[in-house]
């Protein structure tokens, strides 16, 4: 026994920690296990049996990585597989909901394990002992830091696309009448939802052919010249396509605030209500409405 600890202590840092994982797979997995485990938001067996598989998937990967040549270089080629699964995890732990740093956990929770396995294996060289736990340390450091940087990013996307489908369902087009569209703005009206808006009006103009479009902007708390400006490209748009638009929703303060910015809506029709606007539409579509007397 003690000619092979002699030979452990003769190897590389990264040799020792692959033959490490090499010999005490199941009792490194089981002690990893337990402290990966303790640290779960989410204590159910699904969670669980998912973390054991994914514990049992790196080991492996992680030891054919320690044997190459370029062991603690984590972006060389070695390292692929290691990486590729470190990333579907992550990704993953977004949409399951876990933070960024219950996400590195499973990363960290390893170095424990292995420093208790080096003090074994190396005990007549504290020098020796002390490089590797340090290279160690070092090597897992930067792996839980790539699950971080992994899992920010696709946080972010998420971020981005539920910002896009919130976008998407604020300005909703819908069909009044034969020939007549809606599309009420609440909220701020910047570039980007701007962007938005006109393709959902401009589709909505194409699959119905749709000759009126009343904009109605009860809802947006200020005009001001972007605001504008945003308006007249929408309605500029939707006249290319073959629509007119009508502005509902003018208050005596915004109606104040296009005069005071000058800007130019004369050849635009402007109404208070959008039921002032839709009676507009009716007859400029050629459609009439009848009120029926009720009887008592």
């Amino acid at each position: 026994m003690k000619n092979n600890k002699n030979d452990k202590n003769g190897m590389g840092q990264t040799q020792l920690l692959a033959a490490i994982i090499g010999q005490h797979h199941e009792q490194l997995l089981e002690g990893w296990m337990a402290d990966l485990i303790a640290r779960l938001v989410r204590r159910d067996k699904i969670a669980e049996n998912e973390l054991r598989q994914q514990a049992g998937q790196f080991l492996p990967l992680l030891a054919r990585a320690l044997e190459s040549g370029d062991a603690f270089d984590i972006e060389g080629n070695a390292w692929d597989d290691t990486r590729q699964l470190l990333s579907e995890m992550s990704q993953s732990r977004v949409r399951q909901g876990y933070s960024p740093i219950d996400t590195a956990s499973f990363v960290f929770a390893l170095k424990e394990p292995l420093f208790a396995y080096l003090r074994k294996e190396i005990t007549a060289q504290p020098e020796q002992l002390g490089d590797a736990i340090v290279a160690t340390s070092k090597l897992f450091d930067e792996l839980g830091l790539l699950t971080i940087a992994i899992y920010q990013k696709a946080r972010e996307q998420v971020i981005l696309r539920q910002q896009q489908e919130l976008l998407e369902l604020s300005t909703p087009v819908v069909q009044l009448w034969q020939n007549v569209l809606a599309l009420p703005l609440i909220g701020t009206l910047d570039s980007a939802r701007t962007q938005v808006v006109m393709e959902s009006l401009l589709q909505k103009i194409v699959d119905t052919g749709a000759l009126i479009a009343i904009i109605d902007i009860t809802g947006v708390p200020t005009v001001d010249t972007l605001v504008a400006q945003h308006l007249l490209k929408t309605i500029a748009a939707a006249r290319l396509m073959g629509a007119d638009c009508i502005i509902s929703g003018i208050r005596p303060q915004i109606a104040q605030t296009i005069v005071h910015l000058g800007v130019n809506l004369e050849d635009v029709i402007t109404k208070a209500t959008l039921a002032d606007a839709f009676v507009v539409a009716l007859k400029r579509t050629g459609s009439t409405i009848t009120y029926q007397q009720q009887q008592h």
